[in-house]
């Protein structure tokens, strides 16, 4: 910072990173609290010398300017008064012939920085330096593992604690969207292995996190979950009902995206654009942007944290809050940042099935997004605002909330498809289970589950304990064991489930979910017509599917 720079940050007290003292003696007892918040915080400068009253900066000068240096350098560097070693960058500047010292605190790679207890931990806020809480401090100790605890293993979880539709799911989309990964066509084990989702047998942290099933990612991450709700209002204090939709809780992050992105669709235009050929496309801009905002979430959440992440869908805005803290300059946003995700693991997983962009050029898509985009940072959490349309993102919300009435979806039915969608997660599930997922009572499951067999859709394999669920979908294709099912069969199941989730998903979807080409798509929907297990309600653009 030179003389000119300084001289203009003195015009404006809105500085972050900045901060006077006058210290024209002596050392002010606060100045060791801005250096532990600066240290803790994104670094910045202490300025020795200057006088604030209100919003006016008047510069007075240090005496012994020479001395003022050499004991504020000696405390920083000596370990008795930190718990770190700290190095200053010292300047001095003659204004108007008084001396001026300033001193740049780097943000420290050690963290939390306190001087003499633990207590004395200080963070930077709204321009002032704040006792930092017992929240604030573990999540200061939690960054110094930031960017490798997403590649550690679980001990005692292996390949069983995955969910294998899941893992059936995410293998289809890398193959359709990824057909050069050399890994496609290894078997289960080895393909986990090579992507690390688990290591020597062992579950890392990223793969149960992203394909793990529910209960076994509890056992570690004792807060996992992705809250999503639409709020009706610009904020919860004049919405009239807390919330017009809330997502289930789902079975791991993977579970958390598909489901979610086709409840994010319905806040971004996809017009159509002409092509240099002469063909009309459908123009994703405003979906990637939001996806990359959701993606982003899922890769850079501290999943460690007692917070959990949560997704906010108001009247005027979409706001996507993570534990955790962005671990770049936000001020330099877009230019020259390279993105550094603190689950590494999870990030290469979406990338992979080419859901997220490179380091570096994530925000750029977001940033597409045709409304303000707003980036913020806190020492526990951080958030990224995406700003509606009020007018549209209201229509659209009150179509999405009101799109099972205005379609005809009973509530009986909409019960019956989230036991179908639970019972192919987990053939094991069992009735109180399915209670607390579906959120009706231990009768009213039993009395769905009795409609879907009289539908020939699911059957009981064995005892009430220690039996099984199984999906019927096409008497005459089973192998000899106990749930051996053929390819084709296999790609309906997943078709099901798919539209089971989103009526309105497109067979372009589909081919990105099953992994199979588009004639096969419209061959298994065909079957699944014939068996009466699916029918199409409207025309082919702007209809939906309907599980019978």
């Amino acid at each position: 910072m030179n003389k000119t720079e300084l001289l203009l940050r003195l015009q404006d007290i809105e500085w972050d990173d900045f901060e006077v003292k006058e210290a024209r003696f002596e050392f002010p007892k606060n100045i060791w609290e801005t250096v532990s918040a600066f240290a803790n915080s994104a670094g910045g400068w202490i300025v020795l010398g200057v006088s604030q009253k209100g919003k006016k900066f008047e510069i007075i000068g240090v005496e012994k300017p020479d001395k003022l240096e050499q004991d504020f350098v000696t405390v920083l560097r000596g370990r008795s008064k930190f718990n770190v070693l700290i190095n200053p960058k010292c300047e001095k500047y003659n204004i108007d012939g008084k001396s001026v010292l300033a001193f740049f605190i780097s943000s420290s790679e050690q963290k939390p920085v306190y001087f003499n207890s633990l207590q004395n931990t200080f963070i930077r806020t709204a321009s002032g330096d704040q006792r930092a809480t017992d929240s604030e401090i573990n999540a200061l100790f939690r960054e110094q593992s930031f960017g490798i605890r997403s590649d550690l293993i679980v001990e005692g979880l292996g390949f069983n604690d995955l969910n294998i539709g899941s893992l059936m799911a995410y293998r289809n989309r890398v193959k359709s969207q990824n057909p050069q990964l050399p890994y496609n066509d290894f078997r289960d084990v080895e393909f986990c292995e090579k992507l690390g989702i688990t290591k020597n047998g062992i579950l890392t942290n990223g793969g149960l996190l992203v394909l793990g099933k529910e209960d076994s990612i509890r056992r570690v991450f004792s807060s996992f979950w992705v809250d999503y709700m639409e709020i009706p209002g610009n904020s919860y204090s004049d919405a009239q009902t807390r919330y017009t939709f809330r997502i289930q809780e789902q079975e791991n992050l993977w579970e958390y995206y598909n489901v979610l992105i086709q409840r994010l669709r319905n806040y971004a235009d996809n017009p159509f654009r002409m092509g240099e050929n002469g063909f009309a496309y459908e123009d994703n801009t405003q979906l990637d942007a939001l996806r990359e905002g959701f993606v982003n979430m899922l890769m850079h959440a501290d999943y460690f944290s007692a917070m959990h992440s949560t997704i906010r869908v108001f009247s005027n805005r979409i706001v996507f809050q993570n534990p955790g803290k962005f671990d770049i300059d936000i001020s330099k946003l877009p230019r020259d940042v390279i993105s550094k995700p603190r689950n590494p693991l999870i990030a290469r997983l979406f990338r992979w099935a080419k859901l997220a962009e490179n380091a570096g050029f994530g925000f750029d898509k977001m940033l597409a997004w045709k409304h303000k985009v707003e980036f913020e940072t806190h020492i526990d959490y951080s958030d990224v605002i995406f700003y509606l349309d009020i007018k549209k993102g209201t229509e659209k919300r009150t179509k999405g909330t009101e799109r099972g009435t205005e379609k005809g979806t009973e509530k009986g039915t909409e019960n019956q498809q989230l036991i179908l969608i639970s019972i192919t997660k987990n053939p094991h599930i069992t009735i109180e289970e399915l209670v607390s997922v579906v959120g009706i009572t231990a009768s009213k499951i039993k009395e769905n589950i009795s409609k879907l067999k009289k539908k020939g859709l699911i059957e009981r394999v064995g005892a009430d304990k220690g039996g099984y669920w199984k999906i019927k979908m096409d008497k005459g294709t089973e192998k000899g064991t106990e749930r051996g099912t053929e390819k084709g069969t296999e790609n309906q199941q997943l078709i099901l489930i798919s539209i089971t989730k989103n009526p309105h998903i497109t067979i372009e979807e589909l081919v990105s979910v099953v992994g199979i080409t588009a004639s096969k798509i419209k061959e298994n929907i065909s079957k699944l017509k014939k068996k009466g297990l699916i029918e199409r309600v409207g025309a082919d653009k702007g209809g939906y599917w309907k599980v019978m």
